[in-house]
This record gives structure tokens, C-alpha cells and sequence, in this order.
């Protein structure tokens, strides 16, 4: 005689549908004090992020204007600042001692007719450029009387 033999297991049938004849049946119900408290839960969540986000932004109005585009067509001066600290006018290299005065020759060329608020100064600087040398191209602008200063960037994929 085996130990399963001795030990009658009771055996029920699980049913989805009609409840068995010898079995009570049994109501469903949803108990909704836990479904009260995650939904006030949920609600002083939401309350609290939209006040942080109402902090965050900025109100600005933009004016509005009913003119066309400016036509004048801008000129523009590269400087390139490289990996190292080397500088480059409009594809030219040059060193930071002769910076400001290729700067201020470009703009006495470019301003025959204009004014050197026209002119506009592209700086390409190497993500990696040392920060004085960047601020060495800004200081030769400015030496050059050169204000309108573009500094450029490429956008992430």
C-alpha cells in the first residue's frame, strides 16, 4: 500500500460558468476602499507635478510685426577655432596675434558700402576648443567692432 492510496485527495472541479450542484454559490464583489485610496493617490500626484511644471515656463509674449523680411544681404566672416587652439578667418590660418587685425581688414573691406552692423561673425569652434581660445576669437571681434556674433553648432541625431 502507497502513501498516495492511503491519503484520499479531494478533488474539485474548477468551473468558470454554472456553479456545481453540491457547491454555495459564491457573490463577486469589488472592495473599493483600495480603489478609493489609489485614486486619491493619483490625484495629489497629479496636483503636485502640475504646480512644478507652472513654476518651470516662462510667460513671454513675442511682439508682432507687419514687415517683410530685410532684403540686404549680410556678409559674413568664419573664424574657425580648432581641436588645438588654431585659428582660421575664411579658410585662411592664422595666429591669435594676427587675429584682430585680419578681423578689422575683412570688415574695412566688407563695410565699403555698409555699416559693420551688417556684418555678421561666424564662429565655428571644435566641441573640444580650449575656452580661452574661443573667448580670444570674441575679443578680436570686438577689437574689430564687429557685434553681430554667430556661434555655430550641429544638431543631435
Amino acid at each position: 500500500m502507497s502513501w498516495l492510496s492511503s491519503h484520499q485527495i479531494k478533488r474539485s472541479r474548477f468551473s468558470l460558468g454554472a456553479a456545481s450542484a453540491n457547491s454555495t454559490h459564491i457573490e463577486p464583489e469589488i472592495n473599493l476602499i483600495p480603489f478609493i485610496d489609489v485614486l486619491l493617490v493619483v490625484l495629489i500626484f497629479l496636483m503636485i507635478s502640475t504646480t512644478f511644471t507652472r513654476y518651470q515656463e516662462l510667460a513671454i509674449t513675442l511682439p508682432t510685426a507687419a514687415g517683410v523680411e530685410s532684403q540686404n544681404e549680410v556678409k559674413q566672416i568664419h573664424i574657425a577655432v580648432s581641436r588645438d587652439g588654431r585659428f582660421a578667418v575664411n579658410g585662411k590660418v592664422t595666429d591669435r596675434s594676427q587675429l584682430s587685425n585680419s578681423l578689422s581688414q575683412l570688415s574695412q573691406n566688407n563695410t565699403s558700402k555698409d555699416s559693420t552692423a551688417n556684418t555678421q561673425v561666424n564662429i565655428d569652434a571644435d566641441a573640444r576648443a580650449p575656452h580661452q581660445a574661443v573667448m580670444s576669437a570674441l575679443e578680436a571681434a570686438r577689437d574689430a567692432n564687429l557685434s553681430n556674433i554667430v556661434f555655430s553648432s550641429q544638431s543631435k541625431k
